[in-house]
């Protein structure tokens, strides 16, 4: 999970930062992720907003951490049977390519947008495709990582 939260560093997006990594089943990271625009488009560019006309929100134009750690993987066998570590519960869209790539658990530290139905159907697509889910509860709260002395 340090690794999920520590690439949601990279993000550009002002409001929600989120990270993930996969790890393969020899627990080895085979990908990781962050939200951000897909290669190519300016971060300067395109919208972070939240609100506003659709065209004029970050929504239509985000890759979320989770699609980045899918399509970042090294090698794409290994995703079957993986587990992703992610720092916020996937949506709807996520929840689908998770189960399409045949990843079997999902590690998430955050579940604030539970009550949204995108969260909802997530649900639901983990437990119809038997994709298990769980929320991590750290025993520790802080990793210090210093590069300079």
């Amino acid at each position: 999970m340090a690794v999920a939260e520590l690439s949601a560093m990279r993000s550009k997006d002002p409001g929600t930062q989120v990270g993930a990594c996969i790890v393969n089943r020899n627990k080895r990271i085979i990908g990781i992720g962050y939200n951000g625009f897909p290669v190519g488009c300016s971060d300067d560019e395109l919208p972070w907003a939240r609100e506003g006309e659709f065209l004029e929100t970050k929504y239509p134009y985000v890759c979320h951490a989770e699609m980045n750690a899918i399509t970042n993987a090294a090698n794409k066998p290994d995703l079957d049977g993986a587990t992703m570590y992610v720092s916020l519960y996937p949506c709807n869209e996520c929840a689908k390519l998770i189960v399409q790539v045949g990843v079997k658990e999902v590690v998430y530290l955050s579940d604030k947008y539970a009550h949204d139905g995108k969260f909802i159907a997530a649900r639901r697509i983990f437990e119809m495709a038997g994709v298990k889910t769980r929320q991590l509860v750290p025993h520790r709260t802080r990793i210090e990582l210093r590069l300079e002395e």
